[in-house]
Order: structure tokens, then sequence, then C-alpha cells
């Protein structure tokens, strides 16, 4: 049974997030920053001033702060995994990662 006149409401907000910072993560671990410019309905997202964080090459699922510039750049929305603002992002310890075992 369809209802009509009922607008279906995205759980993103993107257009919030126009002309301002995003860190956006991929498929397969990669993860860029910029600000975004565009976006469609298929999630592809346009990123201006982009910035990637490149992986360390023992972990490649540890992200380094080593980056290098991408400039303007297409996301293709089947690849986007997270979009987050940069803005009042912070870095925190993991609270369920094991310390490592002392030697006695």
């Amino acid at each position: 049974m369809a209802q009509h006149g009922v607008k279906k409401e995205s759980a993103l907000e993107l257009s919030k997030l126009v002309d301002k910072g995003v860190r956006v993560r991929l498929n397969g671990g990669r993860e860029v920053s910029g600000t975004l410019k565009g976006y469609d309905q298929m999630l592809n997202l346009v990123l201006d001033e982009t910035i990637e964080y490149l992986r360390d090459p023992e972990d490649m699922s540890v992200v380094t702060d080593k980056t290098r510039s991408l400039g303007l750049i297409v996301c293709r929305g089947t690849a986007v995994t997270l979009v987050a603002p940069t803005h009042g992002m912070e870095e925190i310890s993991n609270p369920f990662e094991q310390a490592p075992a002392e030697a006695e």
C-alpha cells in the first residue's frame, strides 16, 4: 500500500555540508578530506582542495599522518562508505584496544 504525499527523507543531510569541510572514507580504506562542492542522489561527491591520508605500507588498515594533495576530485557514490564534517572532529584513542602484555 503506497502512501502519497509522504516525502522520504534521506539519512544524509549533505545540503548542510556544501562548501564546508568533510572527511570521506572510501571502499578499501582510503580516506580523503576536502571542501564539498556538490553531490547527487547516487552519493557521487565533488570535493575541492582534497587531501588524501596515506596508509601505512606495513599495515594497510592504519591511516598515517602523511598526506598528498589531490585538488578537485569526484568520489563515485558506490565507493563512499562514510561522510563526516571535519568541524568538531577529533581523534580519540580506541577504548577497546588491548594494551600489549608486559614481559615479566
